[in-house]
């Protein structure tokens, strides 16, 4: 099957498995969710008021306290989705670095920008593209030649449920998903974004992204039953 071109949105909000229940924190360890992972929602409202606070006062008030703390909270995401694209961290800090001071220098028109999330992942997106079709001439760009690297799942120790052992087979076996289904897996559970806007994102229908959390979730479950049979 032919690889994708890494540039449509469609609409769609949440992903239906046939594998049932999973332990809390196997996949949601960013977001612990008190039901089985049947239905995931991304976008969280409190980020969402959070954003559009900073963006207020960035704009209205030139506030620079807002506008650091806007950066600390993407600047590690958007840095790692870059890097996918350019394979090159500096060049990935460059480039986000970039991306804010341009935000900060139209900040007058900031509360205009309906979803500051995902213009910020856009834009990083464009620019990456267009600093690797530099650097390495490249025409095309396909989602399956990306590589990106995710956090650890030791995000939040004391509220872990799995064992040490059970965790480095989860995070070895999502450094092994195929990597349309890590990236997506990264932008729809590290990053929160909604599907419709990784489909806009990365130019794919929402059943794609459905169908690559589908293995993402079953390649999962898999090494999680693995792991725990080892020790009954």
């Amino acid at each position: 099957m032919a690889s994708k071109t890494f540039f449509t949105g469609v609409d769609g909000e949440c992903i239906k498995t046939a594998w049932g229940s999973l332990p809390l924190q196997f996949l949601n360890y960013r977001i612990s969710l008190p039901f089985p992972f049947e239905t995931a929602v991304i976008a969280m409202p409190q980020e969402l008021n959070q954003i559009k606070e900073l963006q207020r006062r960035i704009a209205l008030y030139e506030d620079e306290l807002a506008y650091k703390k806007l950066f600390f909270i993407f600047f590690s995401s958007l840095t790692r989705f870059s890097a996918a694209i350019t394979r090159s961290k500096e060049q990935a800090e460059e480039i986000v670095s970039d991306v804010f001071i341009q935000l900060w220098n139209n900040r007058k028109s900031l509360q205009e920008i309906e979803d500051l999330k995902l213009y910020l992942f856009t834009a990083v997106k464009n620019n990456s593209v267009h600093k690797l079709h530099q650097t390495e001439k490249k025409k095309t760009i396909s989602i399956d030649d990306l590589s990106v690297e995710m956090d650890s799942l030791y995000q939040n120790p004391e509220d872990k449920v799995l064992s040490t052992e059970s965790m480095q087979s989860i995070e070895r076996a999502i450094q092994n998903l195929p990597p349309r289904a890590r990236l997506i897996l990264k932008l729809a559970k590290e990053d929160r974004l909604r599907y419709k806007d990784i489909a806009s994102l990365l130019n794919i229908s929402v059943k794609t992204i459905d169908h690559q959390l589908a293995i993402a979730l079953k390649k999962l479950t898999e090494t999680l039953g693995a792991s725990i049979r080892k020790k009954r």
